[in-house]
């Protein structure tokens, strides 16, 4: 293994930590499941900037740094709906934006062309709204004492950002498309 390498060691590190994360979530274990929670997202902290310093990017990392993170947090918050600590619409709303981002990118890439496209400023605040929302969340059960209004704030926070970041990876990447192929079809007229 190179230097090189080691972002995606992490991002594989972090893939390894979601079933450990969701067992212990399942029972309950919350402290516990915080700790590795917390884990996972700085190490999602930690290989981005390697990666980005030390131009240690490369293509397998392009794909394995939104997957592990994928893995991590719709995991994470199907466990919630299944013990009952958020709605199940919130899952909904996080699932079905993730799924028309992930055949969105397959469609551009397969029909349009080759995606390597960095995520949006919203997709990345999105990101870190979901992993704040977590961690309250499951410090709320166990260890801290966080007020309703807070959690609510933080839920309804997690529903909007995720919503918008859907739509802008829509918007940006539809107009992309369209421009390429629609436009591009009309100018060759």
């Amino acid at each position: 293994m190179t230097r090189k390498d080691i972002p995606n060691a992490i991002s594989m590190m972090r893939i390894l930590l979601v079933a450990p994360i969701v067992y212990l979530l399942l029972n309950q274990s919350y402290t516990l499941a915080l700790i590795f929670f917390v884990v996972a997202g700085i190490s999602d902290a930690l290989d981005g900037f390697l990666a980005k310093r030390y131009d240690w990017t490369s293509q397998l990392g392009s794909f394995l740094d939104p997957l592990a993170d994928k893995l991590l947090l719709v995991s994470c918050f199907w466990v919630c709906v299944l013990v009952d600590l958020i709605p199940v619409w919130l899952f909904a709303i996080i699932l079905i934006r993730d799924l028309l981002v992930a055949f969105g990118a397959l469609a551009y890439h397969f029909m349009v062309e080759e995606f390597n496209g960095e995520p949006p400023f919203s997709s990345k605040l999105n990101t870190t709204f979901q992993i704040i929302y977590l961690v309250m969340l499951i410090s709320s059960q166990q260890l801290l004492d966080i007020s309703a209004t807070w959690i609510e704030f933080a839920l309804y926070s997690v529903a909007a950002t995720t919503a918008i970041s859907g739509l802008e990876y829509l918007w940006v990447w539809g107009m992309k498309a369209w421009n390429i192929k629609v436009k591009g079809q009309y100018e060759q007229r």
